[in-house]
């Protein structure tokens, strides 16, 4: 090679030319071996030993936070919530307007009924009853069944895991999101219904059917634990619901499928035929929270509630996980 000649443009993958001075040392625009030049990375920096970018951290990706805050902004959320705060002042409205005769033949409804207007505790616990069979459960299977589904509908669901955001911490962030939504609306309508019973009907005792009437501390600790046993008893729903979102892409079919399953399990639970069998439907121990009214309370039930609802619970958010890591995201 001649003095103070250059090397030119080599192929990809050959190595760089290096321009020579005449006595056949590197030029002062390179680097002593072993050193890197101001200002030029160094090869493979910015990657981590596992490949994955420097200071990515999979822990810190979609944080509890900004999810919350995402639901927080969509519609479905600010009109469920709405709508649970809403509910006890619709029935307030209507007892006002309603007439206060009972009805021959309501059986336990109309019991309740007459007693809903006797004070703030008896008020919220009329206002539970009525909830807890459907309203519930679309609000619930709501928040659950639109997590995933809605996302891959949007077609966002791919962007998300391109950050990337591992498949097991988003769904497990828009569990806990889910979770957090939906005691939020059990909590939003139970304490609607006590501040505005109590403003209009006085704080006197816990009454109903099925015992003596407890006085207003001791009601508001049942009351208490009737919303704790729902909660559990909802997890079902909720769980069913995650399972339906991960499976579809129809946030629609994810949130019908899990309320008319629920419909379809307490039908089979009224038919008697079924003998031992209906011990194993989700909702055959739903309404056991009532055994919590009485005097002493009646556990068992609320045991076996609890114990089938978590087991239930857990499956079904067991098979989402199962399922959406899994899952082709792509097609």
């Amino acid at each position: 090679m001649m003095a103070g000649s250059t090397v030119g443009p080599t192929r990809d993958g050959d190595e760089p030319a290096k321009s020579e001075t005449p006595s056949g040392a590197v030029s002062s625009g390179s680097a002593p071996s072993g050193t890197v030049p101001s200002g030029t990375a160094s090869p493979g920096a910015g990657v981590a030993p596992s490949g994955a970018a420097a200071g990515y951290r999979p822990s810190r990706t979609l944080p509890f936070g900004a999810e919350f805050r995402r639901q927080a902004a969509r519609r479905r959320t600010q009109l469920a919530l709405g709508f649970m705060a809403l509910l006890p002042l619709i029935i307030l409205i209507a007892f006002q307007f309603g007439s206060e005769e009972e009805e021959p033949g309501r059986g336990e409804f109309g019991s309740l009924v007459s007693l809903a207007t006797s004070g703030g505790l008896n008020f919220t616990l009329f206002s539970l009853f009525v909830s807890a069979s459907f309203l519930l459960v679309v609000v619930v299977a709501l928040f659950f069944g639109d997590t995933v589904a809605s996302e891959a509908s949007w077609g966002s669901l791919r962007y998300l895991l391109s950050i990337p955001v591992p498949r097991a911490r988003l769904l497990a962030i828009k569990l806990l999101v889910a979770l957090t939504y939906s005691a939020l609306a059990l909590l939003l309508l139970a304490g609607t219904a006590l501040l505005i019973g109590t403003l209009r009907y006085g704080w006197s005792p816990l009454r109903s059917t099925v015992a003596a009437q407890l006085e207003p501390g001791a009601g508001l600790l049942r009351l208490l634990a009737v919303l704790g046993y729902l909660a559990v008893v909802l997890l079902v729903v909720a769980g069913l619901a995650f399972l339906l979102s991960v499976v579809t892409d129809a946030a629609l079919g994810a949130v019908g499928g899990a309320v008319l399953l629920w419909i379809l399990s307490s039908i089979l639970d009224q038919i008697t035929a079924l003998g031992a069998i209906r011990s194993f439907l989700p909702t055959h121990y739903s309404a056991a929270w009532l055994g919590l009214l009485s005097t002493p309370v009646q556990a068992d039930d609320i045991v076996r509630g609890t114990i089938s609802a978590i087991s239930y619970a857990t499956l079904f958010w067991g098979l989402a996980f199962w399922r959406f890591t899994r899952k082709d995201i792509v097609s």
